[in-house]
């Protein structure tokens, strides 16, 4: 549990810790639609190359960034399998077949298949954690608040939304390492949660998730106690210490990832018909 990435900052000085928090929510919409639309797994390497630039630039170790896959492992590989058993393919793309078995079978078609859905539920994972582990919670509150401005015309509490993503990322950390605390305590009076078939380690779990319903009572009605004895009523009035400015780098680098998503979509439809685009249609699905 305390390896958890998803909520964390990792609190170093760089660039990408010090762009700003609304360009970067910017490029990682901008990036999961470029990642949705590459069609090929040489798009995915540029796409991976260009991030892993992204992670040796904010100096956060490349270890803590692939630590959030945990979360999402199981999903990815319940997904790898049935698409390899359940995609035959068509035409010469059967003559790929390897093994088959009833409704099920093994070819060529099903593994790419298979690795290009691999692929992009990584990528798509990855980006996002990047913007996790590089802005705080507060700079994420004010920057979704910034994006969503434009619903205020239609009277939707954006800044009431926004602080309540900020209160939710701020308390997936908190709500796993008391998960983890109440796990040990459970396991030093004897309880047995790692043993036994699935439906008992479910069972198990029942002691474990009553005191981690109460505490995260506990924690709201505290919070909530907080605010009002400060006298919090919403986003009326709201001033910020650090006033929100695009800067130059912030601007490039938008427009960076915009030129990214253009060229994957002129690799994918070549519009042109520009011969040098196959070598980037390599391993196309």
């Amino acid at each position: 549990m305390k390896d958890v990435v998803f909520g964390q900052i990792y609190p170093v000085d760089s660039p990408v810790h010090r762009a700003d928090a609304r360009a970067k929510f910017i490029v990682m919409i901008v990036y999961i639609v470029t990642v949705i639309f590459a069609d090929s797994f040489m798009q995915f390497a540029l796409i991976a190359l260009l991030l892993l630039a992204v992670v040796l630039m904010s100096r956060v170790p490349p270890l803590k960034v692939l630590g959030s896959l945990k979360a999402i492992i199981v999903l990815a590989v319940v997904t790898f399998i049935f698409t390899v058993l359940l995609n035959k393919g068509n035409g010469a793309e059967a003559e790929t077949l390897y093994v088959e078995f009833g409704p099920f079978c093994i070819c060529g078609t099903g593994l790419m298949t298979g690795g290009f859905i691999l692929c992009r539920i990584v990528l798509l994972v990855l980006g996002p954690t990047m913007v996790t582990l590089t802005t705080t919670p507060v700079d994420m509150a004010d920057a979704i608040e910034f994006l969503l401005a434009p619903l205020k015309l239609f009277r939707v509490p954006v800044h009431a939304f926004g602080m309540i993503m900020s209160i939710a990322l701020r308390m997936i950390p908190t709500l796993f390492e008391e998960t983890s605390r109440v796990m040990n305590a459970q396991k030093a009076r004897g309880a047995c949660l790692d043993h036994g078939n699935v439906f008992k380690r479910i069972g198990a779990l029942v002691p474990v998730l009553i005191p981690l319903f109460i505490s995260a009572f506990k924690r709201s009605a505290d919070l909530a106690d907080a605010m009002e004895s400060r006298c919090y009523n919403g986003g009326k009035g709201k001033t910020r210490m650090k006033v929100l400015r695009f800067k130059a780098s912030d601007i490039i680098v938008m427009l960076l990832s915009a030129a990214l998503l253009f060229f994957i979509l002129v690799c994918v439809y070549n519009w042109w018909g520009w011969g040098w685009i196959g070598f980037f249609r390599l391993g196309a699905v």
